[in-house]
């Protein structure tokens, strides 16, 4: 695992040493055996390394769930381990008459975020064997949610938000009394709904598998994808943007009126998909509602919850969430949300015993998983359970993608860095990239490139995939 360095010792001992935490977690507590009879349904998974990165613990096994193993994938591992990141990939793609497609569960609304993932593996890897499969899998899996889940009056995707998979995170209705589940789709009008943080992802999907189109040599494919992504972004403009705010709202129900609740992931995709434009970027990161302890799955409380009560998908805070947002203010420039944004992360954990927990409470910051409707037909205590690893893996992101600024492309990896100024020179070392290994070392502050240095030579801040060999990449930032 590559070194994070901060020439600051209270940064090093606050945020380095985390880092040296949640790669050791990542390698050792969430890399498991991969059962083929359970995980290789595709016939894709490669033994060796015959391994994959689980959910996390405190679930039942066996946990192969598409979600987990495409943001886990997307976040770290196909960097850190490709081998085992591309079968994190496969393990949730099964094999049918017409080819290979992202396993067809219970949460379909989710299914497109394999595709983001499975694209940013062929970009950090190269591997065109990989890219053949996957984009034969995306496409299917974009037909099938397409054939069955767009509206064609508004030109969006129903279905449930991305992370909310409990019905806490909605309101009443749908949420609904008389239904003694916590499960969303168990309440009635759940699958009819049109929600940022989905539609988000659709539009990245129809993007990633262009880009996929592309690089496989079919440029027509690739020109019809973008056009509908194109249509996807309009309506998603048209029937979510609220001008007077700012911002976007959370959900469009069936019969045509908004919930404008904050969907604090669903901002984070308007922005790493690309959905919003710089002036919409610029707006939301002002109008973004933060909690004491970092930026929530939604808000505010639904009437049903409160500060003492919150729901377990409503005002908390979930690191993988908080994370993505994270990563989106260091996307848009924003130096002073990034840095805020990985300090609240760091002190969840450091105050939870350097555990990397599911979930915590937005105002305490202790570990607690929220209020939510249950079996009994009344709102339940829920647990928020251990070593969950996207926990882990939304901390490497924000370093390598936020700090260090790793934007991979098919052939090149460019550094757009967003250091703090106030946490000093810092150093990756060691982190494997194809057949090179790179250390990397920002100083300064800022997101921008003052000068770069590869090797001691003045440079632009880009390595090339073609390489070989050890190489240092020093950049110097400023504002």
């Amino acid at each position: 695992m590559p070194a994070l360095t901060f020439a600051d010792l209270a940064t090093q001992r606050r945020l380095g040493t985390l880092y040296a935490t949640a790669a050791t977690a990542l390698a050792d507590t969430h890399t498991t055996h991969a059962d083929p009879a359970v995980y290789d349904k595709a016939g894709l998974l490669a033994y060796p390394p015959g391994t994959v990165v689980r959910a996390g613990g405190g679930y039942p096994a066996p946990q192969r769930w598409t979600r987990d193993a495409a943001v886990n994938a997307w976040s770290a591992a196909s960097l850190l381990a490709p081998a085992v990141g591309r079968n994190t990939l496969w393990s949730v793609v099964d094999r049918t008459a017409h080819g290979p497609v992202v396993q067809q569960d219970d949460q379909w609304w989710d299914q497109v975020v394999w595709i983001l993932a499975a694209r940013h593996h062929f970009r950090i890897t190269g591997d065109r064997g990989f890219l053949a499969e996957a984009a034969r899998t995306a496409a299917g899996t974009l037909a099938a949610r397409r054939a069955g889940d767009f509206d064609t009056e508004r030109g969006l995707f129903r279905g449930p938000s991305f992370m909310n998979d409990g019905i806490s995170g909605y309101p009443s209705p749908p949420a609904s009394p008389d239904v003694r589940s916590s499960f969303v789709l168990d309440h009635p009008g759940t699958e009819r709904l049109m929600c940022l943080s989905t539609n988000c992802l659709y539009y990245g999907a129809y993007s990633a598998l262009a880009e996929m189109a592309d690089s496989c040599g079919r440029p027509e494919w690739a020109q019809a994808l973008r056009a509908d992504a194109a249509r996807l972004r309009q309506a998603v403009h048209r029937w979510l943007w609220r001008e007077e705010a700012g911002t976007y709202a959370y959900l469009l129900h069936d019969d045509g009126t908004v919930d404008t609740s904050q969907e604090g992931a669903g901002l984070a995709f308007a922005l790493l998909c690309g959905v919003a434009d710089r002036r919409r970027a610029r707006l939301l990161l002002d109008a973004t509602h933060w909690q004491p302890h970092g930026i929530v799955n939604v808000w505010p409380h639904f009437p049903r919850f409160d500060d003492s009560r919150p729901g377990r998908h409503n005002v908390m805070v979930w690191p993988m969430v908080h994370g993505l947002y994270g990563n989106a203010a260091a996307l848009a420039g924003r130096t002073d949300l990034f840095a805020r944004s990985v300090e609240q992360l760091a002190g969840l954990v450091a105050g939870s015993g350097d555990g990397f927990y599911e979930l915590y409470d937005s105002n305490s910051g202790a570990v607690d998983g929220g209020w939510q409707e249950g079996g009994s037909g009344r709102a339940e205590h829920f647990d928020s359970e251990p070593d969950q690893t996207w926990s882990v893996t939304a901390y490497l992101r924000l370093m390598h993608d936020g700090l260090f600024g790793l934007a991979f492309t098919e052939d090149a990896v460019r550094l757009r860095p967003c250091l703090p100024p106030h946490w000093g020179p810092v150093s990756l070392r060691g982190l494997r990239y194809r057949d090179m290994t790179l250390d990397i070392s920002l100083s300064g502050g800022g997101t921008r490139v003052r000068a770069c240095a590869i090797d001691g030579r003045p440079a632009e801040p880009v390595v090339r995939a073609d390489g070989g060999g050890h190489h240092t990449v020093d950049l110097v930032l400023g504002v």
